[in-house]
C-alpha cells in the first residue's frame, strides 16, 4: 500500500486535530486557548488539502465547518487580546 504526498497530508491533519483532544482532555490545553484552536485549524486545512485530490462530501462539510469553528475561536482568542 502506498500514500500519495496529499494521503499523508491527510493524515498529519487527523493526527494534529487528535493530539489537540487528547491535549485538551489531559489539561494540558484549555479549550478557549490560542493553540487549542490554531491545532484544530491546522489539522482541518490539511484535511481539506488531501480531500482536494480525493474528494469525500461528508468529509468535507465536517472538515470545512472545523475549520470555519476554529478560526471563529482563534478571532475570539484575539478580540479578548
Amino acid at each position: 500500500m502506498t500514500f500519495a504526498w496529499y494521503n499523508i497530508l491527510g493524515t498529519v491533519g487527523v493526527a494534529t486535530i487528535v493530539i489537540a483532544y487528547v491535549l485538551l482532555q489531559t489539561e494540558k490545553l484549555r479549550s478557549d486557548s490560542f493553540y487549542y484552536s490554531l491545532l484544530n485549524a491546522l489539522g482541518a486545512v490539511l484535511i481539506l488539502i488531501s480531500l482536494y485530490f480525493e474528494f469525500n462530501f461528508p468529509s468535507f462539510i465536517v472538515e470545512f465547518f472545523w475549520l470555519l469553528i476554529s478560526l471563529f475561536g482563534i478571532g475570539k482568542y484575539l478580540l479578548r487580546r
